[in-house]
C-alpha cells in the first residue's frame, strides 16, 4: 500500500512528449503510437498535455533490457 510520503517521493519534475523522445532517440509520434497499443512507458494526460514521470521511465527501460538480456544476442 503507497502511503502519503511514498507519494510525494514520486514527485517531480514531469516529463513532456518531447523530452521522452529526445531521451529514446525516437520521434515523438513513436511515442504516440506506442501509447495507442499500450507499449510505451507508462504516461498521463494532464489536461491537454501528455506527462511522465521519470522514474516510470527509467522503469520502462530497465523492463526493455531486462527483456532483451533474457533474449539473448540476436
Amino acid at each position: 500500500m503507497m502511503t502519503m510520503t511514498d507519494a510525494r517521493a514520486d514527485r517531480g519534475p514531469l516529463l513532456d512528449v518531447h523530452e521522452v523522445a529526445d531521451l529514446l532517440g525516437v520521434p515523438v509520434a513513436t511515442l504516440y503510437v506506442w501509447r495507442t497499443r499500450g507499449q510505451g512507458p507508462r504516461g498521463f494526460r494532464l489536461g491537454r498535455h501528455l506527462r511522465y514521470r521519470p522514474s516510470d521511465v527509467d522503469a520502462w527501460i530497465d523492463f526493455q533490457r531486462a527483456a532483451d538480456l533474457k533474449g539473448g544476442v540476436r
